[in-house]
């Protein structure tokens, strides 16, 4: 008799892609929270303080009375299908799938996601794919720019899901699409139909999330990968220099972010007569807290408060068609050579040269 084990040595290899996401609490609770935060904040990548000197701060002071200040914002964007951050990465994924099915001719590809944080967990989704018969793994960290506390966060929990496995897929990764022009295009292209919807503002607000700038001046490429975006985005507009400014939100303790930071930059220019400002944080492929509380609720009450009329925040580009093609064509790009015969890398390489940038 031949155990399931066995039978599996026998399959054709076959290829998959998961799309990794941050993540997001399993309900807007105090509980809920805590669990999220300290599985967030324990990561050296996030916070690489010395334990000694963060485990007394993270568990005395920030998980016994964050969360409870979090569970009102967490409720405030919270939808019949919970966390905005998780519908949309799971309708993206969906979007993905029936992309490469579409392109492929076939479902040969099986499209995954998980969290980085929380559910569904990477490790959880790995183990999916690898009874699904998967030999072969693209991994996809939703983060169009590298930075070691996001991408490289990922792939430590891709590789530590792989050191359990008794039989390791092949693997590759997309480390950052920060200037790819498919991913240039969608975001010029959701800007425009802002725009055409409610006229153009005074100025654009580009925000990225912050990281402490300490770990920049150590080497991580984010606020450079993060400045080209916004040069790429704004040339596609055709925006001259006064009428954007590019801006650095989310800061957390005391140590010095990356600047301008977004708070103070939106004081700023309410101060200085712009009455209408647009934002957009390119730095976030799906709608979640950052985006839905703090650019769309708190940094509008703060622009308002500033004396200026109004923020309008246009949303992340979650599953939309343009976003769906560039992260297809990204996936796409990486499995070239892993498809049966019939899908060869030349086929694969000359649609991708063909799609419109």
């Amino acid at each position: 008799m031949i155990e399931a084990g066995q039978r599996s040595h026998a399959q054709q290899p076959r290829a998959g892609v998961l799309l990794v996401n941050l993540g997001t609490p399993d309900a807007p609770t105090a509980p809920a929270i805590r669990r999220y935060l300290r599985e967030f904040l324990s990561d050296e990548r996030v916070v690489d303080l010395p334990r000694a000197l963060w485990w007394p701060i993270l568990n005395g002071f920030i998980l016994p009375f964050r969360p409870r200040r979090l569970a009102h914002s967490y409720g405030s964007i919270w939808g019949d299908e919970g966390a905005p951050l998780l519908t949309h990465t799971r309708d993206l994924a969906e979007g993905v799938q029936r992309a490469l099915t579409e392109r492929l001719g076939a479902s040969q590809v099986p499209v995954y996601f998980a969290m980085r944080y929380g559910n569904p967990s990477v490790a959880e989704v790995i183990a999916k794919a690898q009874d699904d018969g998967v030999r072969r793994l693209v991994a996809l960290p939703l983060y169009p720019q590298y930075s070691a506390t996001t991408t490289a966060s990922v792939m430590d929990a891709v590789f530590a899901a792989l050191s359990g496995l008794r039989w390791m897929p092949e693997l590759r990764s997309v480390h950052q699409y920060h200037d790819d022009p498919r991913y240039i295009a969608a975001l010029a292209e959701s800007v425009r139909a802002h725009w055409a919807e409610h006229g153009q503002g005074d100025h654009l607000l580009l925000s990225f999330h912050g990281i402490p700038k300490r770990y920049f001046e150590s080497g991580d490429p984010y606020f450079c990968h993060c400045q080209k975006t916004a040069r790429l985005l704004t040339e596609a507009l055709e925006l001259p220099e006064t009428r954007y400014t590019v801006a650095f939100q989310s800061r957390f303790g005391r140590e010095p972010w990356l600047q301008p930071y977004t708070d103070e930059r939106i004081a700023q220019l309410a101060q200085s007569g712009v009455k209408r400002l647009d934002a957009i944080c390119p730095g976030f492929a799906a709608d979640c807290l950052e985006t839905l509380e703090e650019m769309d609720m708190q940094y509008a009450e703060l622009f308002h408060a500033s004396g200026g009329e109004v923020l309008r925040y246009i949303p992340a580009l979650n599953a939309s068609p343009t976003h769906v093609d560039c992260i297809a064509t990204l996936a796409e790009q990486q499995l070239a050579g892993w498809l049966p015969e019939a899908i060869d890398s030349e086929r694969i390489a000359l649609r991708a040269a063909a799609m419109p940038y």
